[in-house]
């Protein structure tokens, strides 16, 4: 029997291809979560949305819960997100805040959490200077750390060799084959297969 898995994301986990013009999904076919999702261990919800920043005010974390009462009962969450806080200014120290208190309010749903820490910035047409990509970095420490706290599973996408494309920040079609492969590694450590 399949396990049921949410994922919360920004436009990495939704599949957003870089080099449309209208905002396009890359196919499922490419798509980490689809591919995940057409293992048959494996039920993917994706509450993913591009631009998605770590819930933080009431509204945003209204509806989250709204979107997780929606899904469940589920067998696990998987959380990937930060990239965009640190594309709008946040430090990696309030990023890592944020995520602290959205973990703390996952714990209400009873369900084991995977912390996934994205792939760090590299240079590109959304990523201008050293400052953003050294924020991304040190989010993966901060991250891990968070987890350990939490008493929930971390993986680090840093140490994946995801591939970026021009712009530094969202995944290639490679990028999201390889990420696909190692995040059901990931899943089945954290969630049992």
């Amino acid at each position: 029997m399949s396990k049921k898995i949410v994922c919360i994301g920004d436009s990495n986990t939704w599949g957003y291809d870089p080099r449309s013009y209208a905002g396009e999904q890359y196919p499922p076919a490419v798509r980490w979560t689809a591919r995940i999702d057409s293992s048959p261990a494996w039920e993917i919800i994706s509450l993913a949305q591009n631009g998605r920043a770590i819930p933080q005010d009431g509204f945003s974390l209204r509806l989250l819960d709204l979107q997780l009462d929606a899904a469940a009962p589920f067998d696990g969450v998987c959380v990937m997100l930060g990239a965009n806080d640190l594309l709008c200014g946040a430090s990696a120290q309030a990023a890592a805040a944020h995520m602290d208190t959205l973990l703390a309010r996952l714990k209400r749903f009873g369900a084991p959490v995977l912390l996934i820490a994205p792939p760090p910035f590299q240079s590109g047409t959304w990523v201008e200077g050293d400052q953003p990509i050294a924020a991304s970095v040190q989010l993966a420490k901060l991250y891990r750390a968070l987890a350990q706290d939490h008493g929930i599973a971390f993986a680090d996408a840093g140490e994946w060799g995801i591939a970026l494309a021009f712009d530094g920040v969202h995944f290639t079609e490679e990028g999201h084959l390889r990420f696909a492969e190692h995040a059901a590694q990931a899943f089945a450590q954290a969630f049992g297969a």
